[in-house]
């Protein structure tokens, strides 16, 4: 088989998430159904919100597992820094004993990006599902949807069109840009501490140690940066980001206390 064809039926390709739309579309309908009595006209909002919350479930093993390996990573920190002084003219050395460190303690300094990654493709799902206008060849009812008053197909600059600012859409756009400045506040002033703490355990190696110091200063400010997204995307995207952007910090709140 090629590496076309491979990447073609992988399951996280474009192509099998597109046949996916179908199957997908009919579950949030139904969520929407089930959700109706109590949301109303809100109710498939509500659904996008429970989908998120049931992904972030699925993925959560995956958080506790990378929480453990920062905690782990924490502990490892006086001998990475014994590792630095020893090999602190010898930074090729140093890289390779730090390595092996890692690896006798079983510990993954990538294991905190497993979540994230598992869960771009119900983001990708979520966002061509609202951004297309048919469905296996059938109108798309899901844009029909609203959050209150701004459609779940909708972007920031057709609120801002439609209203302006403190328009009927406007306002919801303003109650989401709230909760996501609440949510990038706590969580900047959270890995700024971390930062803080944190030894990049990167020796007599300067243009590293340089680099490490930069993320360091620029990492807290990252959190912001989902304002951005929810500007942008369609609004039944920007949910999944709000909703798994607080769920990330209250998460990561308890399991790194």
């Amino acid at each position: 088989m090629s590496v076309l064809s491979s990447f073609a039926f992988s399951p996280f390709s474009p192509f099998s998430l597109f046949s996916l739309f179908p199957f997908f579309a009919r579950l949030v309908e139904h969520l929407a159904e089930l959700l109706q009595p109590v949301f109303h006209a809100s109710s498939a909002a509500a659904a996008i919100v429970l989908f998120t919350a049931l992904v972030r479930l699925l993925v959560h093993p995956l958080a506790r597992a990378a929480a453990r390996g920062q905690k782990a990573q924490a502990v490892l920190r006086p001998r990475i820094a014994e590792l630095r002084r020893k090999h602190r003219k010898n930074p090729a050395r140093l890289r390779r004993a730090l390595v092996e460190l890692h690896a006798q303690e079983k510990v993954s300094p990538l294991s905190g990006c497993l979540p994230n990654l598992l869960q771009m493709p119900a983001f990708f799902l979520l966002y061509h599902l609202f951004s297309s206008t048919t469905i296996a060849g059938e109108a798309n009812g899901l844009l029909g949807h609203r959050l209150f008053a701004a459609p779940l197909g909708g972007h920031w600059t057709d609120a801002l069109a439609d209203g302006g600012l403190f328009g009927a859409a406007g306002v919801v756009y303003l109650g989401l840009f709230a909760v996501v400045a609440a949510v990038a506040t706590f969580s900047f002033l959270r890995v700024r501490r971390a930062a803080a703490d944190a030894d990049p355990g990167l020796g007599g190696d300067e243009p590293l140690r340089g680099l490490a110091a930069l993320g360091g200063k620029v990492a807290p400010f990252l959190s912001f940066g989902t304002l951005v997204t929810v500007a942008v995307v369609p609004l039944a995207a920007a949910l999944y980001v709000v909703t798994s952007t607080a769920w990330t910090a209250v998460e990561r709140a308890v399991l790194l206390r």
